[in-house]
């Protein structure tokens, strides 16, 4: 049985869903980690992928290995159903935290965090993250934001988790490079947004499969003694069909 902490708190709708079910078990196949997918409108639509290995590192040999194994994949199923940039890439610096085991790597650090249902009157958290609880149910954040009279510590249902990433800080960027994750990025985030640090690796363009052109049927050829052959409906519904 797989380790629970290895299993995504955060599940993606809609058509990334869709990516996602298509492109995970071969990512797991290859020894990588799926950490998110994401369709947006750039360029038209672009499927943005973060992957990784299990200790959190991801280079740019391993985002082609991983793009050479799923494009055949998005191929043939066409989650997408048109025409789409795929972009590989790292998780980045001020990554997104999507495992309870990203959570026990992170401890000590500070994130962001939005839950999917209201705790307290609140939806969206900013503090430094601790060690989640055994069962991996809940993780502690001292929140750097509190007002006064409210409790400065409280411990986040993971079950309920919609989004959570670290915030780029100085410490942040040096503990990275100590354990070898990517360069710092430029930029910090004063709202919650979905602008991570991320620097996409390689930028494959996929364009729609092309429909397969019908050949017109060819009518019968005159029988020996002079008659006509008879043509069919079916065939002659086909040789209509093949003129447009």
């Amino acid at each position: 049985m797989a380790d629970a902490s290895e299993k995504r708190l955060v599940v993606e709708h809609g058509v990334a869903a869709k990516v996602a079910r298509v492109i995970e078990a071969s990512i797991e196949g290859l020894g990588f980690r799926l950490v998110r997918v994401k369709v947006t409108p750039t360029n038209g639509c672009t499927v943005q992928i973060m992957a990784e290995r299990p200790d959190g590192t991801m280079s740019v040999d391993d985002c082609e290995t991983v793009s050479r194994a799923i494009s055949p994949l998005l191929d043939l199923d066409d989650p997408v159903g048109g025409a789409y940039y795929l972009e590989l890439s790292s998780p980045g610096i001020d990554r997104p935290l999507v495992r309870v085991s990203d959570f026990e790597r992170w401890a000590g650090y500070e994130a962001k965090v939005e839950l999917a249902v209201p705790l307290d009157g609140r939806k969206r958290f900013r503090g430094i993250i601790g060690v989640p609880s055994a069962n991996g149910a809940t993780v502690p954040i001292h929140l750097v934001d509190v007002k006064a009279g409210l409790p400065s510590e409280i411990a986040l249902p993971l079950c309920d988790l919609a989004e959570a990433h670290l915030v780029l800080t100085d410490e942040l960027i040096r503990e990275s490079l100590r354990r070898g994750s990517a360069p710092p990025q430029e930029g910090d985030e004063d709202e919650f947004e979905e602008d991570e640090a991320e620097e996409p690796v390689r930028v494959v363009p996929h364009k729609p499969v092309r429909q397969k052109k019908t050949k017109p049927v060819k009518a019968p050829k005159p029988k020996p003694d002079g008659t006509k052959p008879v043509m069919t409906k079916a065939v002659r519904l086909k040789n209509r069909d093949s003129l447009h």
